[in-house]
């Protein structure tokens, strides 16, 4: 019969500090701990656990044995001064301390529970032997560096699978099993399963059966409103959590304004006097209480001096200087009329022109600098596709006379924010809508996002490098209906 084994360790983020006066110090992702005065035993442990994963009762061999300690699984013998101490260290460490599970082969942990949460709760039990056990709808199995990770976002940590038996045991877990069918389905010792599937469900990526065969998940109203894309998302954009962006430094410090693509036509656009349009522009207050619903599209045709004095006021660039993220490195950036964190912008706009009158039907990609558009793409089909998107986006039955499509070139964003970028770009489109949508209003004129299924259309029309730079939201420009 195989036996597992405990282990501990702590997360790869952190760094033990041990003074010579025994005053130890671990710096994590979640802040800086300090323990003065720390026991010898607590001072030893750490600092072995900071190597990799390591059973706390070899840690503790040299130490006067004198009671079990249940609370840490029965694994530790110890005077009770130096096991009292470590279990509060431990506590106080909770979001930086990995479990693992291994054999006693010295082949390393089967898996490790890796917390993803500043205090997250570890208990792992026994589970019955016919019990239904199956993965959250939420969990997600993909290639890890260190084997196969596995996490959800209703988990408090995040799982990697370290060997074989551990991957087999989780695989068939896709439909609802028990321990006992599990094992023979596998053929993986009992005692193994067992002690793997506790691990799994005390993660929380594993959800045990209630005592009338149902699982609470399904039955959750809270839950039941959020699909696993959506609350993954959610989730891994609100925490930056290992598995993002692998290798930021190379990204390097992506310019500022997109270089010139295609050998198309160009067009400078015309800049409207600012301080005239101050004198009679309506005020915000009149622009935010007017109706906010999506306008019937209309017949009328724009004029490129309208196309232009839009994308002057709504988005093009006044500077170009340096910036950075507190404590962070330095990077270019501009100023321009809507909101973005640290002064990145990585949004760009396509227009997709249907009838206006001074330039030619097409889509155009628009240079924030110099204000100009750039015709990118004169397929008739291509366009028509582009704007009946947005005329069924809309709940119209004709076409928009433009179409705008914000893209975001995600180096940008990658090689400052990491892990935060993409939701971080979903809130510089709301900020860039809100922005066109007013200055539409001002100009007499509708701008509305829509909604759109978009597929690689976008992609295709645009000529994009996919995933570099991807679509993130449309917008129309017409007049109000």
């Amino acid at each position: 019969m195989a036996e597992t084994i405990p282990l501990w360790s702590l997360t790869d983020d952190s760094l033990v500090e041990i003074s010579e006066d025994g005053s130890l110090v671990v710096v994590t992702r979640w802040g800086e701990h300090e323990f003065p005065q720390a026991e010898p035993l607590v001072v030893e442990s750490l600092r072995r656990m900071a190597l990799g994963p390591v059973s706390l009762a070899n840690v503790t061999s040299s130490w006067e044995p004198v009671e079990r300690e249940p609370d840490l699984e029965g694994e530790l013998s110890w005077t009770a001064e130096g096991a009292d101490a470590l279990r509060q260290v431990l506590k106080e460490l909770g979001g930086s301390v990995v479990r693992s599970l291994g054999l006693a082969d010295g082949r390393g942990p089967l898996l490790s529970v890796i917390p993803v949460v500043l205090a997250p709760v570890f208990a792992p039990v026994a589970i019955p032997a016919a019990r239904p056990i199956r993965l959250s709808r939420f969990s997600s199995l993909r290639s890890d560096a260190d084997g196969m990770g596995l996490e959800s976002p209703s988990a408090r940590y995040r799982v990697v699978l370290s060997q074989p038996w551990a991957v087999h045991v989780a695989a068939t877990l896709a439909t609802a099993k028990s321990v006992g069918e599990i094992v023979t389905t596998t053929g993986i010792d009992r005692g193994v399963v067992g002690a793997i599937v506790s691990y799994l469900v005390a993660a929380g990526v594993v959800q045990a059966a209630e005592e009338n065969g149902r699982f609470a998940e399904d039955d959750d109203p809270e839950l039941g409103v959020w699909s696993p894309d959506e609350l993954s998302f959610h989730t891994t954009s609100r925490t930056w959590r290992p598995g993002g962006p692998a290798d930021l430094a190379g990204l390097g410090n992506p310019p500022v304004v997109k270089a010139p693509t295609g050998e198309g036509p160009s067009y400078s656009l015309f800049r409207p006097d600012l301080a005239e349009r101050a004198e009679t522009d309506p005020t915000l207050t009149a622009l935010l209480e007017n109706d906010h619903s999506c306008p019937e599209f209309t017949e009328s045709v724009l004029s490129a001096e309208q196309i232009g004095e839009f994308l002057f006021r709504g988005a093009r660039i006044r500077s170009i200087g340096p910036a950075h993220l507190p404590n962070g490195p330095a990077h270019s950036a501009s100023q321009r009329p809507y909101f973005s964190v640290a002064c990145l912008y990585e949004l760009e706009l396509y227009l997709s022109v249907n009838r206006c009158s001074g330039l030619d039907r097409g889509i155009y990609h628009y240079d924030p600098f110099d204000h100009r558009l750039s015709l990118v793409n004169d397929d008739v089909a291509d366009l028509d596709e582009m704007l009946d998107i947005a005329m069924i986006g809309g709940g119209n039955h004709r076409r928009p006379s433009a179409l705008i499509t914000v893209t975001a070139r995600m180096p940008r964003m990658a090689s400052v924010l990491g892990g935060g970028a993409y939701a971080t770009t979903l809130a510089h489109v709301g900020a860039l809508q809100q922005t066109l949508y007013l200055v539409a209003r001002a100009m007499g004129l509708a701008a509305h996002a829509v909604p759109v299924d978009a597929g690689d259309r976008v992609d295709r029309a645009l000529k994009l490098d996919w995933p570099a730079e991807v679509g993130v939201g449309e917008c129309v420009l017409d007049f109000p209906g």
